[in-house]
């Protein structure tokens, strides 16, 4: 590439062709030579000169031959691997053609440039629209081979002779398992990488079968996203999604091969799509294992391995959401037996507790009896059953990323993805365009192609990082404005929810329920949510934009680039509030007399006597149910209000038959980033699951319940609402495998912190072993009695500042002096008053061991069980060195007959002469 021009990059860009207004914008001329382009992707693949786009016809205009369900041209013959549609800018109104004309020379530049490598067009008028042009593409044999060879397409060599081991488990499964009526189980084969010059070591039985539909698109699209759209001298502009930015074509996509809920009358269609709906997409399907090796060939490994994980997922949170629905029943049956609650509720003890206010002036004092219900319903999920929850967790998602990691090696070798990264991934379009800079390859020590330098890439990921870290400061900075929320709802709500609940007396029967606490928790949760949302839109194309700017090399760079920014930013944006609540909220509050204010201006809030926990509770509800409700209502009812709208602005009299090409079309695009939202999504689900599950253990269960239903929505939506995306070839969930891993380490440390600062356990654990006896305790036995008591400090009401003291007081508040507040420190009077205890000090060591000991135990046990279980299963590697074995052998053989064919006219030489004297002429 010269120096005085860059190339244009494809994805991402704005439309260079018009602005709203309609009116042309002229671009500079970038420059791309043909031969840098062949270079970078290592393509041996011919070149081609304008005067043959000149030469090509036109593509040929037909029309419909009124069989729907036809999936080739009209001749029947041709298979349909691709659509391209347009609007005919002949049919525009006049005073606007001119306007349209150069994209319709880089319409019909772009088609001569398709039809030159080697692939065959027809265009059909829509039904509906006379104005709309669908170019269906089609690749002969030849060019199909030579991609095949190209991409490294692994291709059948033999039957697989290995026998298949059965699981002690396969009668169950059999009862969950697709109909085999309906989808036949696949035959299994030994594949290597095609090449032309070995075709007859390949299990050829038919040409028109041997490379799969999904294959077939996959080769197309690798066509068209380098064919050349306009040339001018050394510039070269090319690919499909510039094409499709700028307008010059409306949608770009492969066929679905019948429609969903109705099977095809074409004999040569395998209905894929229906069987697909019948037994994995149908809500009635929502308990049986899903048909992975029949998703895969239809949508392509990349689909695949997504729908493989999620089920995967679901089925490991069988057993968490069991385990933690027990210790769910655990704490709801013990909440009535509870010693520390029962004093919380008892008249004679928490109803003669006088608490100290909560904020200053317009709080006033209160009686511990009245957190009686929310003391009930802390003890649900604040016992000992929460803590063994909490480590059998940190358990389970250590055999879940182990276990996938088996499973998905599993999948690796059936689905030919072993090496795939080395071998098939091609450079980005995006990415071979910008290629002006030389240096030389490390490893084959030859010239190569890139897009930039060494310092200039060290620029671009500078600006990128800078960039991540303004929007993680900008969350940060949302997150502080709802802390203050929070201070200052609490202040309102304390001065006038009494009052006015009082004076509703429809409000009467949820009075108790309704506390300051309470409605600043609920109403900073829905407004944290409704931050998030609105941030995760603005972000979004912040991430995208850098990632562009990065210029990732391939799709598997790109996408694991883009996954670490957003899940960066997810991470903050989500879990921001509950760290806060469950390590800083009422963590530094001071006491009533000195008050701790946050900015120097509102005091710090303070938990309720039973700690932070319910709050916790509460935020990850929020969280969780909000989010899994407007995630449902996006994936659902958005593409299906879209499609119905479309189909109500297009309708026609019921006697016209509409062909495939131009039903898929009024379908939605499943957009590129599509799956990346959806791992997202479950990604985000994980860390909520595994994070905080010490202060919410249904939360596996509602996961559990919520990835049920998730997995027949993704499938019925990509099955009916959308048109069929490009397969694409994935070895596994990528970036995503390191930050579930990531998670699992920080879920430890997360629940021994929530166990040891958020709950009460450690504090009252000390009290029961430590000073419910002598010499800290009147009791002669280990007991709970007496732990509300010693675990509220006193506090004089006379050392009030005269900003803090309230202004009003209780009616029933006659001849009180002291109130008390959650804390450890010395009573009025005492020579370190004020001052932290002996008990605070034990507690303190009591929570810094029990983290440690916990933490070293949980990663101890994760390390031996990371240890005992491989990665790969010795069933798994046997097959693949198999595979390598009979893969050696039949190209060995292969090659041996390519020489035996060339020696042969020599031998046949030699034998002639072989009792002559005369001299040989060989042919060579």
């Amino acid at each position: 590439m010269s120096a005085d021009g860059d190339a244009e990059v494809m994805m991402g860009s704005l439309a260079d062709e018009e602005d709203t207004a309609g009116d042309e914008v002229e671009f500079e001329d970038q420059q791309v030579p043909m031969e840098t382009f062949v270079g970078v992707s290592g393509e041996l693949l011919p070149t081609f000169s304008a005067a043959e786009h000149d030469a090509m016809p036109p593509v040929e205009m037909t029309e419909f031959n009124n069989q729907p369900d036809s999936l080739f041209f009209n001749d029947g013959q041709r298979r349909i691997d691709f659509v391209l549609v347009y609007e005919d800018e002949d049919k525009k109104e006049f005073e606007k053609r001119y306007t349209f004309q150069r994209r319709k020379r880089r319409r019909e530049f772009f088609e001569a440039d398709l039809m030159v490598r080697g692939l065959e067009l027809e265009a059909s008028r829509s039904v509906l629209d006379d104005k709309v042009v669908f170019v269906k593409v089609h690749m002969p044999w030849e060019v199909l081979c030579t991609y095949a060879e190209v991409l490294h397409i692994k291709l059948p060599i033999q039957p697989n002779d290995l026998s298949q081991s059965s699981s002690p488990f396969s009668w169950l499964t059999k009862l969950c398992e697709p109909s085999k009526d309906v989808i036949q189980p696949e035959v299994d084969y030994f594949t290597a990488p095609f090449e032309k010059d070995r075709i007859d070591s390949f299990c050829v039985k038919d040409r028109a079968q041997f490379f799969a539909p999904d294959m077939r698109s996959r080769m197309a699209y690798y066509v068209l996203s380098r064919a050349y759209y306009e040339v001018r001298g050394d510039v070269k502009k090319f690919g499909i999604n510039k094409l499709l930015d700028g307008g010059v074509y409306k949608a770009a996509f492969p066929l679905h091969d019948s429609r969903f809920n109705v099977k095809s009358t074409d004999v040569q269609c395998a209905n894929e799509r229906y069987r697909l709906y019948q037994e994995w997409a149908h809500p009635k399907n929502f308990y049986k294992t899903q048909p992975l090796d029949l998703i895969r060939k239809y949508y392509g490994e990349k689909i695949g391995i997504y729908f493989a994980w999620l089920g995967f997922y679901t089925y490991m949170l069988a057993g968490a959401a069991i385990v933690g629905l027990g210790c769910f029943i655990y704490g709801y049956q013990t909440q009535h037996t509870s010693t520390w609650s029962k004093e919380v509720c008892d008249p004679l003890i928490g109803g003669r507790i006088v608490m100290c206010p909560q904020c200053d002036k317009e709080c006033t004092y209160w009686m511990l009896n009245s957190t009686c219900d929310s003391s009930k319903k802390l003890c649900i999920f604040d016992n000992f059953g929460t803590l063994v929850f909490a480590v059998f967790m940190s358990i389970w998602v250590t055999l879940f990323l182990e276990f996938w990691k088996r499973y998905q090696a599993e999948l690796e070798y059936e689905w030919d993805t072993v090496q795939f990264l080395e071998q098939e991934e091609q450079p980005r379009p995006e990415y071979e365009a910008k290629c002006c800079h030389e240096r030389i390859n490390p490893i084959t020590k030859e010239k190569e192609k890139v897009p930039y330098t060494s310092c200039e890439k060290c620029l671009r990921v500078s600006c990128g990082a800078g960039t991540v870290l303004f929007w993680v400061a900008l969350i940060i900075a949302s997150i502080v404005g709802i802390i203050v929320y929070r201070l200052a709802a609490f202040f309102t709500f304390s001065s006038n929810l009494r009052k006015e609940l009082k004076e509703l007396k429809e409000l009467q029967p949820i009075k108790e329920y309704v506390t300051p606490q309470m409605a600043t928790s609920v109403t900073a949760s829905v407004i944290s949510f409704v931050v998030i949302m609105v941030l995760n839109i603005l972000y979004e194309r912040v991430a995208i934009w850098i990632t562009d700017f990065e210029l990732p090399r391939t799709r598997t760079e790109y996408e694991n680039s883009l996954t670490l920014k957003m899940f960066l930013f997810q991470f903050v944006n989500y879990y921001s509030s509950c760290f806060y609540i469950a390590f800083f909220k009422g963590k530094l509050v001071g006491f009533p007399g000195k008050p701790v204010y946050w900015l120097g201006t509102y005091r710090n809030e303070e938990c309720d006597p039973g700690g932070c926990l319910i709050e916790l509770t509460t935020q990850l509800t929020v969280i969780m149910g909000g989010k899994a409700i407007w995630n449902n209502i996006q994936e659902v009812l958005f593409p299906w209000v879209k499609n119905l709208i479309s189909r109500c602005c297009k309708r026609v009299r019921s006697e016209k038959v509409i062909p495939r090409w131009e039903q898929d079309f009024q379908l939605q695009a499943y957009g590129a980033l599509g799956l990346f939202y959806e791992y997202l999504e479950m990604v985000i689900q994980f860390g909520f699951v595994t994070l905080f599950v010490a202060s919410f253990p249904l939360a596996p269960l509602l996961a559990f319940l919520n990835n049920v239903v998730e997995i027949r929505v993704d499938a019925w939506k990509i099955t009916t609402q959308f048109r069929r995306m490009v397969p694409e070839k994935a070895q596994d969930i990528g970036a995503w495998q390191p930050i579930l891993q990531a998670v699992a380490i920080l879920a430890v440390a997360t629940n021994a912190m929530i166990t040891a600062f958020t709950s009460d356990m450690i504090p009252r654990l000390v009290y029961y072993w430590s000073f419910s006896v002598f010499p800290y305790g009147d009791h002669p036995n280990h007991t709970m009695e007496g732990y509300i008591n010693g675990s509220l400090s006193v506090f004089d009401i006379r050392n009030f500042s005269t900003e803090s003291e309230p202004l009003t007081k209780p009616y029933w508040f006659q001849n009180i002096t002291t109130c008390r507040y959650r804390d450890f420190r010395y009573p009025p009077g005492h020579p370190w008053e004020y001052q932290h205890n002996i008990y605070y000090w034990h507690v303190i060591a009591a929570k810094l061991a029990f983290i440690i000991v916990l933490e070293h135990v949980v990663y101890l046990t994760k390390f031996i069980l990371c240890y005992m279980i491989p990665d790969v299963p010795l069933a798994v590697k046997e097959k693949i060195k198999r595979e390598k074995y009979l893969t050696q052998v039949i190209l060995h053989e292969a090659n041996l007959k390519l020489v035996s064919k060339h020696l042969k006219p020599i031998v046949n030489i030699l034998k002639e002469h072989e009792d002559k004297d005369s001299e040989i002429d060989l042919p060579f």
